[in-house]
């Protein structure tokens, strides 16, 4: 009996743990780390998915038996599983692809793997006998933690964000960078307004669920306030996919209530339904031009314009503000995506590698974007990021995934459909219970799906994130857990030992010690972010031996990331130079030794990283200020060779080489060597222009090269092309048209 009551207790605590992921992952951020949002969040689930996995191996051992439930979806999700480990052996960056892309973590074959123990660990461990309950439970904890997410963002919308209350003491939107701005888009505790606006709609027909279910008016009216608030809020993070999804999502509901359902009570909420859509468009419109110049109806409530600390717009001329419209940009990083997986076709570049390898294939018309300098580390469209980073073969598992979900919601939707009409048929009143059920069931699968599929449309102008993540995964054990119900009744109870043997003890106790392992890596993982974040805000202050205490001494000592020996690499780097200048040129060398270490060892280990390649052309050029030997220039530029062989689209690239090469036309004394390393620089810079035509600082660097060779006409030629097409207030080409 002891034991029947531990395995209970087993049972309730992982359902708790299941019910601290629903609530607590959306709000969990933190400002101490380098990441605020995702990476917190990627912790919290390692933390609670390595309790669950204690908690159920526990109960094997106590049981002597697998606990592992059979469901139609373990062939889909075992070859899913088989194509990720493929891409992340085959990796052009291992570390990357099982960790995750640092400032993504999220989608990593180590993140992947989480996902799907919490899947089985779900539906494995499961009460049988409140299956019901505990899938409401489950639903309403996600409600009330997206009601707090809403009631933290909207401030956002007013000029006063609770994030920047908690984390700097101020109640405005002035903690945010230029990038986010929550007046215009609320992100609340997600981190961005797309990432909110696809939660939302998630949490929108959960909430939808139980308005449609309850027949109690006095409990309607609050689903009826949370529903409209949900739906607003959506509207304020003006994201475009959120907001395709629910329109689609209400469209799929509507067809079902009114053709589908003979439902009297359900249909008579259609009206009501229809006025929780209409009213926020009407009052606060979508944000999407093409809509709203057809809604002529007087906005109540207009963005609040936030005078941001680092606005330089207001010192540039407005008809030279050309910021390019975001569907576009997403359709030429879609394009290099498709050419990426064609290059690649059968694993891929490696799990979550896009950030590295959309260099290799980066569309030259994405030079000519405001957005021309981001790092895109994800294809903004998840199954082209698939498609780029795991292949043909990670993208068929994965759709093949996904199909097998709705195949699964059809067979269970079918079923409790036909139920229904058998006891409509029926008309046995003492099966009441059993025929509303049968509604709720049905219902709670249509809302499910619904939701699911949200996933899958804002996943299509987007990616997934760690909270939408959980959805994704955990969505689809709903659907299995019916089916395993009806299993379960008749399977026979288990005799447990009242006692343990000593084989039983000795595998808890080896377990404990496994689990008390990864649970002591989870907490050094965090606390080697936040020593990262702490180093790098001491580089903003130019605390240099600060942060490379923090990068050698803590970060790199809790957990291994090429990230921190790339930083390090050149946190080391300035800190010889200083050394150097400083008469102390012993110690400036044997700093200069290790950054070189640092950037060889991160350089081993991720080849294929262009931003790495450009960490070394940095330091050598350091190098070279510090001694004068052109020896560090030459291998600088052999450097930026490496990385334009890596990425040759980056006009960055070609504009530093030429540079780097007018540097050693100064150097050198021997006429011919001189005449070659101008025209080599000038090549350059004319390779940069051609990659990026309106690179101002291209121009005027040719500018200054033509001067050094003699070319003056030609000279002011280029500075006359810049003031009279690229920017008509530069006041460096002015200055330079005046040159004798």
């Amino acid at each position: 009996m002891k034991n029947f009551k531990l395995i209970e207790i087993l049972n309730k605590v992982i359902f708790y743990l299941y019910l601290s992921l629903f609530f607590f992952t959306p709000l969990i951020m933190s400002s101490l780390t380098s990441e605020l949002f995702e990476f917190n969040k990627i912790i919290f689930i390692y933390f609670i998915a390595i309790l669950i996995f204690f908690l159920w191996l526990a109960k094997i051992i106590l049981i002597k038996k697998i606990i592992l439930k059979k469901t139609l979806l373990d062939i889909p999700i075992f070859v899913f599983l088989l194509s990720q480990f493929f891409s992340t052996i085959f990796s052009i960056d291992f570390h990357t692809s099982f960790f995750g892309y640092y400032g993504r973590f999220n989608g990593g074959f180590l993140s992947i793997i989480t996902y799907i123990i919490l899947f089985y660990g779900f539906i494995s461990n499961i009460d049988e006998k409140q299956i019901v309950n505990r899938i409401y439970t489950l639903l309403k904890t996600s409600i009330i933690s997206s009601i707090i997410v809403i009631f933290w963002g909207l401030p956002g919308r007013f000029g006063c964000d609770l994030s920047c209350l908690l984390f700097t003491g101020q109640w405005n939107n002035f903690c945010w960078s230029d990038q986010f701005r929550p007046a215009e888009r609320i992100f609340s505790t997600l981190g961005q307004p797309n990432w909110l606006g696809a939660y939302l709609v998630i949490n929108f027909f959960i909430g939808l669920f139980f308005f449609l279910q309850q027949k109690r008016i006095s409990k309607n009216w609050i689903w009826f306030f949370y529903l409209i608030f949900n739906f607003t809020s959506i509207i304020f993070t003006r994201s475009r996919s959120a907001f395709i999804a629910i329109v689609f999502g209400l469209f799929i509901l509507i067809l079902y209530l009114f053709f589908f359902s003979k439902q009297q009570f359900l249909k008579r909420k259609l009206l009501i339904l229809l006025l929780i859509f209409v009213l926020p468009v009407l009052v606060f419109k979508t944000g999407i031009e093409k809509i709203d110049k057809y809604l002529n109806f007087w906005q109540l409530v207009s963005p609040q314009k936030i005078n941001h600390k680092n606005l330089q717009s207001q010192n540039l001329s407005p008809s030279k503000i050309n910021v390019t419209e975001s569907f576009d940009i997403r359709k030429i990083v879609w394009k290099g995506a498709i050419d990426l997986g064609l290059r690649y076709p059968l694993f891929g570049t490696g799990v979550e590698t896009f950030a590295y390898s959309y260099y290799f294939i980066r569309p030259k018309q994405h030079n000519l974007t405001s957005e021309w300098d981001y790092l895109y580390n994800k294809a903004h469209n998840e199954y082209l990021n698939y498609f780029a980073t795991t292949g043909f073969f990670g993208l068929i598992t994965y759709l093949l995934m996904i199909f097998f979900v709705f195949y699964l919601f059809m067979v269970n939707f079918f079923r409790l459909y036909r139920q229904k009409l058998i006891i409509e048929l029926k008309n046995q009143n003492i099966k009441e219970k059993k025929f509303n059920n049968a509604i709720d069931f049905g219902l709670i699968n249509l809302c499910l799906i619904i939701a699911y599929l949200s996933i899958l449309i804002t996943n299509f102008f987007g990616f997934s994130t760690t909270t939408i993540n959980l959805f994704f995964y955990l969505f689809p054990a709903f659907f299995v857990i019916e089916k395993i119900y009806e299993n379960d009744k008749k399977e026979k109870k288990i005799k447990l030992d009242e006692r343990l043997n000593l084989i039983q003890k000795f595998a808890i106790l080896i377990l404990t010690i496994f689990t008390v392992y990864l649970l002591i890596f989870v907490f050094k993982y965090w606390f080697a972010d936040y020593y990262y974040a702490k180093s790098d805000f001491s580089l903003k202050t130019n605390q240099y031996s600060l942060a490379a205490f923090y990068l050698k001494e803590k970060a790199l000592k809790l957990k291994y990331e090429h990230v921190y020996e790339d930083k390090l690499s050149y946190v080391l780097a300035n800190l010889a130079f200083l050394s150097y200048h400083q008469k102390e040129k012993k110690y400036a060398s044997s700093l200069k030794n290790l950054s070189i270490f640092y950037n060889n060892h991160s350089l081993y280990q991720s080849p294929k990283n262009v931003l790495y390649w450009k960490t070394k052309a940095k330091i050598y050029y350091l190098f070279f200020q510090m001694e004068l030997d052109r020896k560090n220039i030459e291998i600088a530029i052999k450097a930026l060779e490496e990385a334009e062989k890596l990425a040759p689209t980056d006009p960055k690239i070609p504009y530093t080489l030429a540079f780097f090469q007018s540097i050693l036309y100064q150097q050198i004394k021997d006429e011919q060597r001189k005449i070659n390393y101008i025209e080599r620089s000038l090549k350059s810079i004319d390779h940069a222009i051609d990659l990026k035509t309106d690179m101002i600082e291209a121009y005027l660097l040719k500018g200054q090269l033509l001067k050094k060779y003699e070319k003056t006409t030609e000279a002011k030629k280029v500075y006359q092309y810049i003031i009279d097409n690229l920017d008509s207030q530069n006041k460096e080409a002015k200055k330079e048209l005046n040159f004798n």
